[in-house]
C-alpha cells in the first residue's frame, strides 16, 4: 500500500468570479520511505498539490490517501491529529522572530500538550540531529538562512511525523548551503525511514535527492517516473525544458556559455553511462567519420549520487551522416536525444 496516493485530483479556485483551474485530474502514489519530487515552474501548481496532500487546501474533485486514510473523510480534529503525523517546511522558514531556537522547536510539541521539560529535552536532541546543538538560546535573527531552515527541519521533527513536505524549502538559500540542507534531509530519510515529498522548480534539487519526479505543467501531470529514468529519457517537453535550463543562464560550460550556443542544423543531447565513460567516444567518432562536431555543452551531474556526463553535440550536415553518427553513438552505449529547437 501506497504512503500516499492520489486519485483523479483537480483543484479549482475561483477568483473574482473566474473558475481558474490549478490542477486538473492527478493521479499519483508515493511509497513509503521514498524522497519524491514534484517539479514544474512557477504557476505549474506544485504548492497547491502539496497543500491538497494535507487538507490545507480541499481538492474540487478526486481523492487523497494517507497510509491508506481518506483525508476527505476525516473531522477538522481528525484532519489536525492526521497533520502531526504530515509536518511541513517552507521556503522562508516561518520561524517565530520573539522566541528563542530551543522555543521555536518545543513550540509544537507544547500545543499538544506535552511538558516544558519533555519538550525542552526532546528538542536538545532535535538540534543535535540537525547540527544547531550549541544554538538553542539563540534567536532566528542572529542565525544564517542554512541554520533558519536547520531550525525550521528540527521544529518539523519534533512530533515524530511520517511524512515531511518540504515545499520550496532550499529555494531561498546559496547553492553551497542548499546542498548541505539536501544532505541533511537525505540523511534524516536514510536514518528514519522518513517519507518525503520535495516541492521544487530546480531540477539541481531532483537530481541530487529524489527517488523518483512528477513534473507539473499547468496544472497538468505530464511525467513521473524515476528521476535516472526522466533524467536519461525525458518524454515530455515539460522535462526536456527542465533538464536542459538545469545549467542556469550565462554559466560557463566546457568553455561555452549557453546564450552564445550557435545554431546547428541538428542538436543531440548525449548521457553517459558508466559503460561508455572509459573510452573517447567523440574523438573516436570524429576520426571514424572525418568531419567535425560541435560540442554546445558539457558537463557532469550527480543524479541520485552518481555522476552522469552529458553534452550537447551539434551535427555535420547531411542526413545520412547524421544517421550514421547517431547509430555509432548507440552501439558505444550512449544514451541519445534530440533537442533540435530546444537550446
Amino acid at each position: 500500500m501506497a504512503e500516499i496516493e492520489v486519485r483523479q485530483l483537480s483543484k479549482v479556485f475561483d477568483l473574482k468570479g473566474q473558475d481558474f483551474q490549478a490542477l486538473k485530474d492527478i493521479s499519483l502514489e508515493i511509497e513509503s520511505g521514498d524522497i519524491y519530487g514534484i517539479i514544474g515552474m512557477s504557476g505549474a501548481g506544485k504548492s497547491t498539490l502539496v497543500r491538497c496532500l494535507n487538507f490545507l487546501e480541499r481538492p474540487t474533485q478526486g481523492e487523497v490517501f494517507v497510509r491508506g486514510q481518506d483525508m476527505a473523510s476525516l473531522s477538522e480534529a481528525q484532519l489536525r491529529k492526521a497533520r502531526q503525523e504530515m509536518a511541513m517546511i517552507f521556503q522562508h522558514f516561518n520561524l517565530l522572530m520573539q522566541k528563542n531556537v530551543i522555543d521555536n522547536v518545543c513550540f509544537p510539541l507544547r500545543i499538544q500538550g506535552v511538558n516544558k521539560a519533555d519538550a525542552k529535552k526532546r528538542a536538545m536532541e532535535l538540534l543535535e540531529i540537525v547540527g544547531l546543538a550549541d544554538k538553542g538560546r539563540s534567536y532566528p535573527a542572529q542565525l544564517s538562512g542554512g541554520q533558519k531552515q536547520r531550525v525550521a527541519i528540527a521544529r518539523a521533527l519534533a512530533s515524530n511525523p511520517k511524512i515531511l513536505l518540504c515545499d520550496e524549502a532550499t529555494s531561498a538559500l546559496d547553492p553551497q548551503t542548499t546542498a548541505s540542507i539536501l544532505a541533511l534531509l537525505k540523511d534524516i530519510n536514510e536514518k528514519f525511514g522518513i517519507t518525503m515529498v520535495v516541492i521544487t522548480h530546480q531540477m539541481a534539487v531532483i537530481r541530487e535527492i529524489c527517488k523518483h519526479v512528477a513534473i507539473l505543467n499547468h496544472g497538468e501531470l505530464v511525467e513521473e517516473g524515476e528521476v535516472e529514468e526522466i533524467f536519461n529519457h525525458p518524454k515530455s517537453a515539460a522535462a526536456r525544458e527542465l533538464i536542459l535550463g538545469d545549467i542556469s543562464e550565462g554559466q560557463w560550460n566546457g568553455g561555452i556559455r549557453q546564450q552564445d550556443i550557435v545554431h546547428e542544423a541538428k542538436k543531440l543531447r548525449i548521457v553517459f553511462s558508466e559503460n561508455s565513460s572509459f573510452e573517447p567516444v567523440i574523438a573516436n567518432m570524429i576520426l571514424q567519420f572525418g568531419v567535425p562536431v560541435n560540442i554546445l555543452r558539457a558537463n557532469t551531474k550527480n543524479v541520485g549520487g552518481i555522476a552522469k556526463g552529458e553534452m550537447i553535440l551539434g551535427l555535420p550536415e547531411g542526413e545520412e551522416l547524421q544517421q550514421q553518427i547517431e547509430q555509432y553513438m548507440i552501439e558505444k552505449g550512449l544514451e541519445i536525444e534530440e533537442v533540435t529547437g530546444d537550446v
